[in-house]
Parts: C-alpha cells; sequence; structure tokens
C-alpha cells in the first residue's frame, strides 16, 4: 500500500516568519502523532532564509539589514546551511514525515525529495541532475541543477525525535533577482560564491510556476498517495504563537 501525503498549498506571503513557524508547528505535530504526514508546496513571500550557522558570523546584524533593505524579510528556517532567496518567482517546499525507523538516514531523506524534483523537471523536458556546482550559493550534495552547471534547487533537513522535515526552494524564474539579494547578504556573511552558478528553471523552458507545481506534483503522485490537505486551527495557533504575532494573522 502507497503511503499516504497530505498537501497543504496554502502560504503567508505577507508574512514570511509565519511561513516558516507553520511548518515548525507542522513538525512537532507530524512528531507526536497528531498530524499525518504532510508535504507543503507554495509560492512565499519575499524573504532571505538564513540557516543557523549565518546567524553566529559577525556580519549577520549587516547581512538581514541589507535584505530587509532591499525588501526581503530575514527569517531564520528550520534547516539548511547558508542563506537562500525566496520570492513570488519561487516555490517553496516543505515535506514533514513521520520517522519511526531507525535505519532511515540523512542522505535517504534527502535523495527522496532530490529525486522528486529531478522526475518533475525531466517531465518537463529539461536536463536536471543531483549535486553540488562549483560556486553555488548555499552549497549541499543535494541540490539540483539544470545541465551541471546551474543550480535551480536548494534542499536542507531537519529531523527530531519523531518527525522529519526536509525543505527548500525551487528557482522557477529570475535568478538575478536572487543574486541581486544575496550579493550584499552575502558580502556581509564573507562567503565565497559565483553568481554565474545560479540558475532558474525558466532559463532553460518556458514555464511558470504553475507548471514546475504541477509537475512536482505528478512526481510525488507516481509514488504517493497525494491527498488535499488543509491547516486546522490547533497548527495555526501554534504557528502563530511561535511565530510571536497575534490571533488574527
Amino acid at each position: 500500500m502507497r503511503r499516504t501525503v497530505r498537501l497543504i498549498t496554502q502560504a503567508f506571503r505577507d508574512d514570511p516568519g509565519l511561513d516558516t513557524a507553520a511548518s515548525l508547528a507542522l513538525l512537532g505535530r507530524v512528531a507526536s502523532g497528531r498530524t499525518s504526514e504532510t508535504f507543503r508546496l507554495y509560492v512565499p513571500g519575499r524573504s532571505v532564509q538564513f540557516g543557523r550557522m549565518d546567524t553566529a558570523r559577525p556580519g549577520y546584524a549587516e547581512a538581514t539589514a541589507a535584505a530587509g533593505t532591499l525588501g526581503f524579510t530575514p527569517v531564520v528556517r528550520l534547516a539548511g546551511g547558508r542563506a537562500a532567496v525566496f520570492h513570488e518567482a519561487t516555490l517553496a517546499f516543505a515535506w514533514i514525515v513521520p520517522e519511526q525507523r531507525t535505519d532511515r538516514s540523512i542522505d535517504e531523506r534527502f535523495a527522496d525529495l532530490a529525486n522528486v524534483m529531478v522526475d518533475a523537471l525531466r517531465s518537463l523536458g529539461l536536463d536536471p541532475s543531483i549535486g553540488e556546482v562549483p560556486g553555488e550559493y548555499c552549497p549541499g550534495r543535494y541540490s539540483v541543477n539544470l545541465g551541471g552547471r546551474r543550480k535551480v534547487m536548494g534542499v536542507g533537513q531537519r529531523l527530531v525525535r519523531g518527525a522529519s522535515h526536509v525543505g527548500g526552494v525551487v528557482v522557477v524564474d529570475d535568478a538575478d533577482l536572487v543574486n541581486r539579494v544575496l550579493e550584499p547578504v552575502y558580502r556581509a556573511l564573507d562567503y565565497r560564491w559565483d553568481p554565474q552558478a545560479t540558475g532558474s528553471v525558466a532559463e532553460a523552458m518556458a514555464v511558470g510556476v504553475s507548471d514546475v507545481a504541477n509537475a512536482i506534483l505528478a512526481a510525488m503522485a507516481t509514488r504517493y498517495a497525494v491527498v488535499p490537505g488543509s491547516f486546522d486551527d490547533e497548527t495555526l495557533s501554534e504557528a502563530r504563537r511561535l511565530a510571536g504575532v497575534g490571533p488574527d494573522r
């Protein structure tokens, strides 16, 4: 029998901090058995999602200020290494899975997600592969690139007792905007990188966010029983508490 995965596409584009808190609330609820396996796929608001390592860098305050000046909300994300940019021509994802097995490795979880993305992009007629390209921002072995040259998807992972969270971003279009924000942010954080390694799906093929989202969901549906879901009131209440916002937001 195929695993059932709830799909949530709801986003909080005007409050990227609440979006992150919503995934964190889901992670806690899945870990405690109050909510089932969930895959979030949504168009995010403008933000720079910093990794926890970034927050310890001497230039972190300068980096967050640079992001804010450019209209991007600084947020500390659940998982991942270096800062990444989210905007309206990207797709954010968060896959939250109950973890009962003790033998399922970090690599296995990363590979499950990366293979879904590769299959999705191949279905659009593209040539994706898994692996780090030289000079990419937020480098990782399970990044997805096109043609072995330009990164289009980044991913990070967080594991808690009882559940895992694998999340990241697919750059569908406007890679230049990603670089425009990362340049002052990475300069402040003193990271070496090559803006030429930043790519987008639309550079290779004339597709939009909805085309890529549909391809990802189709790739998921070949593996799992994907069913529609939504945030319940308890999860939203917990997310608002974690984000430190009022009950009406």
